[in-house]
């Protein structure tokens, strides 16, 4: 069986399961005192360019989505998120919870994406009954989106003008972040601080960790009681260790890019040979999801020939989802498109 249902049906990345083998020799001080966190801590800051950053490592991306927003949003405000973004229909109402309620505030989009006048038009419906509706406190972006697509420079800098004119904190949940830096070709701190974003959920799991995942704050003072937080919610592991050996391999020698240049190549290669196959894309691909259109013949020759792929209903009743990882084959890519074609039995 070859598995494109999604970059969460993988494994660990080798020499991140080396690290977590050596990590597990001897003893280390508990809850992030060791030297694995110090170590990750210093390595983000040289990624990101940003002596002053803080980061903390949690387990899963929800938790890092979560505490985030929970950091710059109070019970009665809203977070604003496009309609399908990961905080609105996969978290099982997770950021309302660590909030105390805020609102998730859900906008339309093309391919997944916020603009910076959807925005705006937002908070100026917010402003319409002051004190009735709850009040914008921030936006979230996903990158890369939960439709593939990507977020370019300009797009990040002018939905964060908008979030500064009005004191909105800007975050962005990088569940697949090393894939959209990857595929963009820019330094992290590009596309991020510099172009305006306050947090990052910088994810892992998908893209080569077993667990793990980091809250970034590129303005300290947004971090002042994310500990505490962090604690509360069931996230300040015992042995931290475990989670920062794996971000410590996952960054060491730029490996996070390694493994998202390759799962995008796979995406990019199974794009051009749909096309070549007269199958219709439903979304641009920009990182490593693929979402096409396939008749019910072909999509039961795939399972056929032992391949899984996801049906997407959102985007029509033949629509499916193809998502390459960083230990996808390309031999596997190639012959899911020879299925596809009918070329193969």
């Amino acid at each position: 069986m070859s598995n494109f249902g999604s970059d969460n049906v993988t494994g660990a990345h080798p020499q991140i399961m080396a690290a977590l083998s050596r990590a597990a020799a001897g003893s280390a001080t508990p809850y992030g005192g060791d030297d694995w966190t110090a170590r990750v801590q210093d390595r983000l800051r040289q990624v990101f360019d940003k002596p002053d950053l803080l980061a903390f490592p949690v387990a899963t991306g929800t938790a890092a989505n979560a505490l985030a927003l929970a950091t710059v949003v109070p019970p009665y405000g809203s977070v604003l998120c496009h309609a399908d973004a990961h905080v609105q229909v996969d978290e099982c109402g997770a950021p309302e919870m660590f909030t105390g309620g805020a609102k998730l505030v859900p906008l339309a989009g093309d391919h997944g994406k916020l603009t910076a006048a959807a925005v705006q038009a937002a908070i100026d419906h917010a402003g319409v009954r002051d004190v009735h509706r709850v009040q914008p406190a921030a936006v979230t972006l996903t990158q890369a989106t939960e439709a593939g697509t990507l977020y370019g420079l300009d797009e990040v800098r002018a939905i964060s003008a908008v979030c500064r004119a009005h004191g909105l904190a800007l975050h962005m949940d990088g569940a697949r972040f090393a894939n959209a830096v990857a595929a963009l070709d820019v330094a992290p701190a590009e596309v991020t601080w510099k172009a305006g974003v306050d947090i990052l959920s910088f994810g892992a799991s998908k893209n080569g960790c077993w667990a793990a995942e980091a809250v970034v704050f590129f303005n300290p003072a947004l971090a002042r009681d994310f500990v505490y937080r962090r604690k509360r919610s069931g996230h300040l592991f015992s042995k931290m260790r475990f989670l920062s050996a794996q971000l410590e391999a996952y960054l060491e020698d730029d490996l996070w890019l390694a493994n998202a240049r390759h799962a995008n190549a796979c995406a990019r290669r199974l794009a051009d040979g749909l096309g070549q196959a007269g199958v219709t894309l439903a979304h641009p691909v920009q990182a490593n999801e693929v979402f096409a259109h396939l008749p019910p013949p072909v999509r039961q020759r795939v399972a056929d020939a032992g391949f899984v792929v996801i049906p997407w209903g959102d985007l029509g009743p033949d629509a499916v989802r193809m998502v390459c990882a960083f230990n996808t084959d390309m031999a596997d890519v190639e012959r899911l498109l020879a299925v596809i074609a009918g070329r193969a039995g």
